[in-house]
C-alpha cells in the first residue's frame, strides 16, 4: 500500500511524463450526455419492463436502496450474454467497486488466526490491501506462464495444513491478469476446478478485463464451475463508466448462518454490506444499467471501440520493444493476448528509486513488479500499461524506456 501511495506521489509530481504505470480505461470515448442517456434508458426500464409507477421510479432512484443492489437482475442477464454464466439473481450483490466485493468475502473468510488465504503471485494489489484489512494473511501461489502452477498450491496448501492454518479460498484473475497480462488456458482452469473440490477450496475469480482478453476467448472459472466453487468479481469501471464505482460479486454458495438456517452466501454477505457501506448508490447502479440495456446487454459489443484500441495499443507496445530491444539478450517480455499489461524484464534492479530517477531524468513512469509480490519477488521486472495512451505517446514512452535502459548498462559495465 505504501509502494502505491509512491507511485501516486511520483505521478504528481512529475505530470508531463507519458505514464506506463496507470491501468486506467482509455478516455477516448468519454462522453457526459452518455450519462443521461443511460440513467434516461434505465428509468424506461423501471417504467415498461418491472411496471413501476412514477413515484416508485423517483422512490427507487432516489431513496435509500435494497442492499444487494437494484440491477441484479440485469448483471445475472449480462453473464449469460457475455460470459455463458447460470447465475440466480438473487446470488448477485451489487458492490461499491469490485474493491468492497473483495472485502465482504474477505471479511467473511476470516472466522478465526487460523485462517489464510492464497492469492496467485504476482498479484492485484487491491486484494492483498483488502485482506490485510481483514487481518487475513496471503499466501503467495507461484503463477508461471500458465496463471497457476497447481504443483506449488498442492505445496502452498499442504505447508498450511501442516502449521495448523485453515485455507479458505484461492484468489486468481484468469483473463489477461493485472499485473503480468498471463491467461490461464482451458486445461489449466479446468484442472484448478478440480483441485479446489478435491481440497475443498474456494476460488475468488476477478474479471475486470475478459471482455478485452483477445480472439478464441476461454470460458471463465464460474462459466466451467459446477461444484459451486467459484465466487465470481466484477466490475464495470473498465467496461462502462468507471467514475459510477459499481461493482459486484456472484456468490451462488449455500452456506449456514449463526442460526444454523442455510441461505445463500450472497444474502449473508449482503448483511455485511449493509454495516459497511448501506447500499450502492441507486444512480450510479442506473447509469450502469441504462449501459447495459443500451448495448443488449453485452459489453463485449458496448466496448468494441475500446477493444480496437487497446489491441492496436497492444500490437504498438510489442512491436516498439520488438524494434528497440531484439538484439537484447538480457531484455525480455511476454506478449498478452489482450487486456491492458504486459511484463518486462531487465538486467538490473528495479526499486522506487530508479523509478523516481526515470520520471525526472527521462520522463517516463512504469510500475515496479515489486510492488505486485507479498514478499521478495520482481525485482528485475517492470509492469507496463498501455491501455490510456495515444500511438505517439507510445512511442515516445518506448523511445525514454530504451535510452533508460542503455544508461544503466552503462552504469554496470563502468563499475
Amino acid at each position: 500500500m505504501n509502494a502505491m501511495n509512491f507511485l501516486n506521489e511520483i505521478s504528481a509530481r512529475y505530470p508531463r511524463a507519458v505514464s506506463f504505470a496507470a491501468g486506467r480505461p482509455t478516455e477516448d470515448f468519454f462522453d457526459l450526455e452518455d450519462v443521461h442517456r443511460h440513467l434516461r434508458r434505465f428509468t424506461g426500464y423501471l417504467r415498461t419492463e418491472r411496471g413501476l409507477s412514477e413515484q416508485e421510479v423517483r422512490r427507487t432512484l432516489m431513496q435509500y436502496g435494497r442492499t444487494k443492489g437494484i440491477i441484479h437482475e440485469l448483471i445475472a442477464a449480462h453473464l449469460a450474454v457475455d460470459e455463458g454464466i447460470t447465475a440466480d439473481p438473487d446470488s448477485v450483490a451489487v458492490t461499491n467497486g469490485c474493491q468492497e466485493a473483495m472485502y465482504l468475502v474477505l471479511r467473511a473468510l476470516g472466522r478465526g488466526p487460523r485462517d489464510v488465504v492464497l492469492a496467485v503471485s504476482p498479484t492485484y494489489v487491491g486484494f492483498a490491501g483488502a485482506a490485510r484489512l481483514c487481518d487475513l494473511p496471503v499466501r503467495p501461489v507461484h503463477g508461471g506462464p500458465r496463471g497457476v502452477d497447481l504443483d506449488d498450491l498442492a505445496r502452498r496448501l499442504a505447508e498450511a495444513r501442516a502449521e495448523g492454518l485453515r485455507p479458505r479460498a484461492l484468489y486468481v484473475i484468469p483473463d489477461v491478469a493485472n499485473p503480468t497480462g498471463v491467461s490461464m488456458d482451458l486445461e489449466t482452469r479446468r484442472a484448478l476446478l478440480a483441485v479446489a473440490a478435491e481440497e475443498d477450496l474456494l476460488l475468488l475469480e476477478d474479471n475486470p478485463y475478459g471482455v478485452f482478453a483477445g480472439a478464441g476467448r476461454i470460458p471463465s472459472l464460474k462459466a466451467l464451475d459446477t461444484d459451486r466453487r467459484v465466487v465470481y468479481l466484477g466490475s464495470f469501471a473498465k467496461t462502462s463508466v468507471p467514475g459510477a464505482r459499481v461493482g459486484y460479486l456472484v456468490a451462488d454458495q449455500t452456506v449456514a448462518g449463526a442460526d444454523g438456517v442455510a441461505g445463500l452466501l450472497a444474502d449473508r454477505l449482503s448483511v455485511l454490506k449493509s454495516m459497511l457501506s448501506v447500499n450502492t448508490s441507486p444512480l450510479a447502479q442506473a447509469v450502469v444499467g441504462g449501459c447495459l440495456l443500451a448495448h443488449g446487454l453485452s459489453l463485449r459489443a458496448g466496448n468494441h471501440r475500446e477493444t480496437a484500441l487497446y489491441d492496436r495499443n497492444r500490437r504498438l507496445m510489442l512491436q516498439g520493444l520488438s524494434d528497440r530491444f531484439a538484439d537484447r539478450s538480457d531484455v525480455s517480455w511476454n506478449s498478452p493476448a489482450g487486456g491492458f499489461f504486459l511484463a518486462l524484464t531487465v538486467p538490473f534492479d528495479v526499486d522506487d528509486a530508479l523509478l523516481e530517477h526515470s520520471a525526472r531524468a527521462h520522463g517516463l513512469l512504469w510500475t515496479p513488479m515489486s510492488y505486485f509480490y507479498g514478499g521478495a519477488g520482481g525485482r528485475h521486472q517492470i509492469r507496463l500499461s498501455f491501455s490510456g495512451l495515444r500511438p505517439e505517446e507510445i512511442g515516445t514512452g518506448l523511445d525514454r524506456l530504451a535510452a533508460l535502459v542503455r544508461e544503466r548498462g552503462r552504469r554496470a559495465a563502468d563499475r
